[in-house]
């Protein structure tokens, strides 16, 4: 049996399966079973409701505030934090069997699979359950959040009695303010997420119902509707109602053996800062209504359909090992998830698969999850690069507290606003502006939208530049310097010059400069004068890039390399992650590295380094880096497989692709974590594949590690689909549809058509093997047929 068959998911490429009933379970499956479009967001409860890990369903941005809490005030400490709400429960749908209720705690499941399908994108379950009184029935059901129509989801649900004539009764509800649970350690967040949800409007006729909910301090009001068609054999008796918290239809009928009922449930939601009562009620009553002309069949249809095109853009095929295949797509339709229908909302850490980091979003969707999105479905990445257009003022507003010019976008948040109580990760990760315009200048270089530039990437990369103008500083030899700030790595906070942050913010000004250059109609538009272009030009290449002649390595950050080294081999096991067990004092003034920090800026700064920096660096900063956090294994991986070492960085994306089935972080029942599941792609499409994307221009360098047997991935670029595919000996390069592209391969410059071109795959001396902190090395990856 297979290390995934105990852990409870079934090996499969296309699917997730979890076969048979485990209650302590639920809270991880969840999570991995949540189905999504970017707008609407439910996690994989069971349709009666209980037993459950954790309730919620999300609508992207809604939220409510609270204090945030500090010992001590301070000048410019953020106010109001914002946490995700868990909105109307429309998945609940209770049945009685002969006046006793469907529970899985109780009677018998001789059957439960549950199936999440990548290609249909739907969850799927069948059920066969005895009651305490020996009443069997087949309980299917399946559920989608509609990637086509974006305020619709909608179930199946269907019952059919097994061995006698039965009397059913179904409850379908819309259920506000849930009782939750919460397990964080924050009494305010908790106060706010206490029934959060204040009643406006409640109606209910026929099989219809809405209710309509405004927060409490944020002010949001959002609206629910649900309708039903019924088919069934024989009579049926309904009942509808509504209050305040609660809408529900109840559904009574006698179903033979050998007959069956089948409810189909439409739910619709939408929320606005803006709109009246009526205007959302219209809102989801127009898409519900939708969704009924539509129909079941229809919207599986559409579903499906989306999903094939998805799909021929950005599949990823692996060879040799099942279970990875099976996690890379699972990344991939997670990915999907989140980011579809998101439309100028934010892509949170969690997507909208959990409660985790309160539903705020991070730097990771620009530097691990937009090139996904840019490379497969650029629509999607746009969208999400508006949405930061979109909080341009608070950013504004956010630099000119901190005594700066330009834009200074937050560390983490959901309206755009910074919200993190920690100054030292939240106003001093500043890299959080250039790592904006690296995704503005990679979606551009992609697409070549020249509406997207004109109304939101232009504006979106001066701001940017106006701030590390103002931030940084030339000193007395001429160098610019930014001093004082957090890079990736959490564990180095407040440093010098940090690599990272410097080689991101020089590309920054770069850019700015080069895009003002082609555009004088731009600069006129944003009052950019020649004079701050001449001093973007001379920041950007005296930017000072520290680095160690001694020991031929880039200190992380100015002074790094002076500080003590950690004494890993005395470090208990079981004190990982170190922030939870030592003081952040300590780690700040040792040599220990939380996440890829110096290793990220090889991968997307690689231009700024020759081959023999990045092996040195590489080998450095293994010895030190402890991943006590889930966005570090799939940069690993790609700068492994770069400087050769192709085992290692097999075990690196193995763990970045599994970090969620295989709940690594102790951690998924908060959500899944986006940037590691965009990390799958990063180790397999940047890794093994070698793309890089420096200037605009794509090159790519394919190795395969010896484990598997062929990598196949495909790409979009300049409206262009194309093929790589990598063997032992080779790689082949082919167009799906659109014109040719030119490419490199190992250096060499090529022109791919719809006529397969192959290219051989030049051997590599890695060296020594690099070694990691005691205990830390990742798991060594054993294939399934290996």
């Amino acid at each position: 049996m297979t290390e995934s068959l105990l852990r409870g998911y079934e090996v499969a490429p296309w699917e997730l399966r979890w076969h048979g009933m485990d209650v302590d379970a639920l809270q991880r499956t969840e999570s991995a079973f949540a189905v999504s479009n970017g707008h609407i967001g439910l996690r994989g409860t069971l349709e009666e409701a209980e037993p459950r890990g954790l309730p919620g369903t999300y609508l992207n941005g809604f939220y409510e505030q609270h204090d945030l809490p500090y010992a001590e005030s301070g000048y410019g400490y953020p106010e109001e934090g914002q946490t995700v709400v868990n909105v109307t429960d429309g998945k609940i749908i209770r049945l009685l069997v002969e006046d006793e209720p469907l529970d899985m705690r109780y009677g018998q499941a001789t059957d439960h699979d549950r199936v999440l399908d990548f290609r249909k994108g739907t969850l799927a379950r069948d059920t066969v359950w005895s009651s305490p009184t020996g009443r069997r029935v087949r309980v299917k059901t399946e559920r989608l959040v509609s990637f086509t129509q974006r305020a619709v989801a909608a179930i199946r649900y269907e019952v059919e009695p097994l061995d006698d004539d039965l009397q059913l009764v179904v409850q379908s509800d819309l259920l506000a303010n849930e009782p939750i649970e919460s397990d964080t350690r924050d009494p305010r967040v908790a106060a706010a997420l206490e029934s959060p949800l204040v009643g406006e409007y409640h109606h209910a006729e026929a099989y219809h119902a809405v209710l309509v909910h405004q927060t409490r301090r944020s002010g949001l009001r959002m609206a629910a509707a649900m309708d039903h068609k019924i088919d069934v054999s024989d009579g049926v008796r309904t009942h509808i109602e509504a209050e305040d918290d609660l809408a529900r239809l109840t559904i009574a009928v006698d179903v033979p053996k050998g007959g069956r009922l089948r409810i189909t449930k439409f739910l619709a939601y939408g929320w606005s800062a803006q709109r009246s009562v009526p205007a959302v009620r219209a809102q989801v009553e127009a898409a519900l209504a939708g969704a009924r002309q539509t129909g079941w069949k229809g919207l599986l249809a559409e579903q499906k359909e989306f999903l094939d095109d998805f799909w021929e853009t950005s599949d990823i095929e692996i060879d040799g090992d099942p279970e990875l295949q099976q996690a890379v797509r699972f990344a991939l339709f997670h990915l999907l998830q989140a980011g579809a229908r998101g439309e100028t909302r934010a892509l949170a850490g969690k997507g909208l698969t959990g409660p985790g980091y309160d539903g705020h979003a991070f730097w990771d969707t620009e530097t691990f999850v937009l090139p996904v999105l840019t490379y497969s479905m650029p629509d999607a990445a746009r969208d999400a690069l508006r949405w930061r257009h979109s909080t341009l003022d608070k950013a504004r507003e956010r630099a000119t507290q901190l005594g700066l010019r330009g834009a200074a976008f937050p560390w983490r948040s959901i309206n755009g606003a910074e919200c993190s109580a920690y100054w030292p990760a939240g106003t001093a990760a500043f890299h959080v502006s250039a790592d904006i315009s690296d995704a503005v200048v990679r979606y551009l270089n992609a697409t070549g939208d020249e509406e997207f530039m004109r109304t939101c990437g232009a504006e979106l990369l001066l701001e940017t530049a106006r701030l590390w103008s103002s931030l940084g500083h030339f000193d007395r030899r001429g160098r610019f310097r930014i001093d004082g700030v957090t890079g990736p790595d959490e564990y180095s906070a407040v440093a010098d010059n940090n690599v990272y942050t410097n080689l991101m913010a020089r590309r920054n000004l770069f850019y700015a400069a080069e895009i003002v250059g082609q555009h004088d109609d731009v600069a006129t538009a944003f009052e950019v004068t020649e004079d701050e272009v001449a001093l973007w030009r001379k920041a950007a290449d005296a930017m000072l890039v520290p680095y160690d002649e001694d020991l031929g390595v880039h200190p992380q950050s100015e002074g790094f390399l002076e500080h003590d080294e950690w004494d890993f081999e005395a470090t208990d096991p079981d004190f990982y992650p170190l922030l939870l067990n030592f003081p952040y004092f300590d780690l700040y003034r040792k040599q220990v590295v939380k996440q890829a920090d110096l290793v990220l800026a090889l991968h997307l700064c690689g231009d700024s380094f020759t081959p023999e920096q990045k092996a040195r660096d590489f080998a450095y900063y293994e010895a030190r880096t402890v991943r006590d956090s889930s966005l570090s294994a799939g940069t690993q991986a790609v700068v492994a497989a770069e400087v050769g070492h192709l085992e290692l960085a097999y075990d690196y994306l193995a763990e970045a692709a599994l970090t969620d089935l295989h709940d690594v972080h102790n951690n998924v029942r908060n959500g899944l974590h986006l940037a590691s599941l965009a990390g799958a792609w990063q180790g397999t499409v940047a890794g093994f594949g070698g793309l890089r994307d420096h200037g605009g221009r794509l090159t790519f360098a394919p190795q395969l590690p010896p484990r598997l047997r062929r990598i196949a991935f495909r790409l979009t670029f300049r409206g262009t689909r194309f093929q790589v595919e990598i063997d032992g000996e080779g790689a082949t390069y082919h167009v799906i549809t659109g014109e040719p592209l030119e490419l490199a391969h190992h250096g060499e410059t090529f022109t791919v058509t719809s006529e397969p071109v192959r290219l051989p795959i030049p051997a590599l001396d890695p060296g020594p093997a690099p070694v990691q902190p005691a205990g830390r090395a990742p798991v060594r990856r054993q294939p399934p047929d290996a």
